[in-house]
């Protein structure tokens, strides 16, 4: 399933008591890049505890929910599973089962992020990081969802009498309608509007260079826009401005590298691009409500 990994990035810690690094690791005459199992495998197949320890993914992780409600968390926002639901977590995120893992049930897809052709516009929905963590469905979309999973996962089963090449070449045009499907669920609900140029272009660009830019007006003259009307697309398609935007972000990388390693604060500073550590404090206390050292204590302290 994973390969479990307990250095940082950095290689400069052994964090066998904080967040478990996940890479994909696909299982011995398995298609390469893309596994489907039921959540109670998962559970079945999982080290003891690590469904519920913190753990950042290296690899997409798909999961229709048929029956049973639990919480579930992704990079720090917590979501509530239920029937119908779909949870799509992406390379890169920390995420952490809660309460009611054990009662979930359903169906689990893991893909390597090389899995789809690169450049398709199929691979480039599905590695948009800016798409939701969380789906709900309704009517005609759920249906199709639903059943693309289970063609997916009937497929996975019972096609290792097909030529290793041919079977994952099934698997990625049955992945792609998966995606597609999701991709069509969640604009039918609404989202950014397909011809919103000028917000697209601000949030990859901020995606990009936030940990050197924090300042709208920067932004707006590499872009060839107003700071004005950058904020107004930005509150339009995100509903913050232009400024939160860019903060939310540097905030959820901060958080990250709290999370996952014991860099000090002087090296979190330096990464993301703050004049000293005691800015970087006082960016943080004000958004988080507490310090960096206490966020990163409060996860590395036991759950009762």
């Amino acid at each position: 399933m994973v390969k479990t990994r307990h250095n940082d990035p950095d290689g400069e810690r052994d964090d066998t008591d904080g967040i478990v690094d996940l890479a994909y690791d696909a299982p011995p005459g398995a298609p390469a890049g893309l596994e489907v199992m039921t959540l109670a495998e998962l559970r079945e197949r999982a080290a003891e505890g690590l469904l519920t320890r913190p753990q950042r993914l290296e690899f997409h992780q798909i999961v229709t929910v048929d029956s049973g409600t639990a919480s579930h968390i992704v990079d720090f926002a917590t979501y509530r599973l239920g029937p119908g639901s779909v949870l799509w977590v992406r390379p890169g995120q920390v995420q952490q089962f809660g309460e009611g893992v054990t009662e979930l049930e359903g169906t689990v897809v893991l893909v390597d992020p090389g899995f789809l052709p690169p450049g398709s516009t199929v691979a480039a929905t599905a590695d948009d990081p800016f798409r939701p963590v969380l789906w709900r469905p309704a009517g005609g979309d759920r249906e199709a969802v639903f059943c693309a999973v289970r063609h997916l996962a009937t497929d996975y089963r019972t096609g290792s009498g097909l030529p290793a090449g041919i079977h994952t070449d099934v698997l990625r045009h049955l992945f792609s309608v998966l995606v597609l499907r999701l991709a069509h669920a969640i604009a039918a609900v609404g989202g950014v509007p397909a011809g919103d140029d000028t917000f697209l272009r601000f949030r990859a660009a901020v995606e990009r260079d936030f940990a050197t830019r924090r300042r709208v007006a920067d932004y707006a003259r590499t872009l060839g826009y107003s700071s004005r009307t950058l904020s107004r697309a930005t509150q339009a398609a995100a509903g913050v401005g232009a400024k939160e935007f860019i903060d939310l972000r540097v905030m959820l990388e901060a958080k990250r590298l709290l999370a996952h390693s014991d860099l000090p604060a002087a090296r979190i500073t330096e990464r993301l691009g703050f004049d000293d550590a005691a800015n970087f404090s006082k960016f943080f206390h004000h958004r988080a409500g507490l310090s960096p050292g206490a966020f990163r204590a409060s996860l590395r302290r036991p759950r009762g």
